[in-house]
């Protein structure tokens, strides 16, 4: 294995690895956080191919014209989300242990956006029934009553709400999307977090900031006339239909 103390050269580590008569699929698991929550999902894989190219990883590439690697990410991350929970499938030519993957990985990236874990998945994306999300919201009217109303309003039904998709805009009712939330608050920090399990599959994927949209409609706070009022959406957890976490 590659290691820092090693006399061996990246590039001749990488030659001494065993050619596969197939590709082989590796699953990241990643985090991204901080001001990278604002990129686009567009721009998240672009980034990550500038990142392949640098760490010099046996990456499998199509064939053809425009040779590319083939990059599956999980669900889709909203921008302005956080996530301690992102899943990328690539394909390698090489057999190469997945812990040299990671630390090469990580050799690139940066404390916003980082490796956790690096294995052979036996999991398809399409099993990803929910993710859960925690919320943070600094608001004036932050308290223990308004965590219970909080909780109240988003197991009732209807909470109507516009979703948008690419064949338009409807309307629908929020609650059976939301399959558990709960609310508290912190007298330390002043603050409402909230912890939501939202529907995550790919019929019925309810985005996080939905519900912060119906806290804005509803209560009138977190606008930019309020710049001391803001919110965090993080994702933490992505779940199977028996509520197993997702790997």
């Amino acid at each position: 294995m590659l290691s820092e103390s090693s006399k061996i050269t990246r590039p001749e580590y990488l030659k001494m690895l065993p050619e596969l008569a197939m590709p082989l699929t590796v699953r990241i698991k990643f985090v991204k956080k901080g001001k990278l929550q604002y990129i686009s999902h567009l721009d998240l894989q672009r980034t990550f191919n500038r990142i392949l190219m640098r760490s010099g990883l046996p990456v499998w590439y199509t064939k053809g014209f425009n040779p590319h690697a083939k990059l599956v990410f999980s669900t889709p991350l909203s921008v302005g989300t956080q996530s301690e929970c992102e899943f990328l499938d690539l394909r390698f030519d090489r057999e190469m242990p997945c812990e040299d993957i990671k630390r090469m990985l990580n050799a690139e990236l940066t404390d916003e956006m980082y490796a956790l874990e690096v294995y052979i998945p036996n999991t398809k994306f399409s099993e990803i029934a929910f993710c859960e999300y925690e919320y943070e919201i600094f608001a004036d009217m932050a308290s223990e009553g308004f965590a219970a109303e909080l909780e109240r309003v988003f197991t009732t039904s209807p909470l109507t709400l516009v979703k948008k998709s690419k064949s338009g805009e409807r309307e629908i009712d929020v609650v059976p999307l939301i399959k558990s939330v709960s609310a508290e608050y912190n007298k330390g920090s002043g603050s409402i977090r909230m912890t939501a399990v939202l529907s995550a599959d790919t019929e019925n994927f309810l985005n996080p900031e939905m519900l912060v949209t119906a806290i804005k409609a509803k209560y009138g706070i977190l606008t930019a006339d309020n710049p001391e009022e803001w919110y965090s959406i993080t994702r933490k957890k992505s779940l199977k239909a028996d509520m197993t976490e997702f790997r």
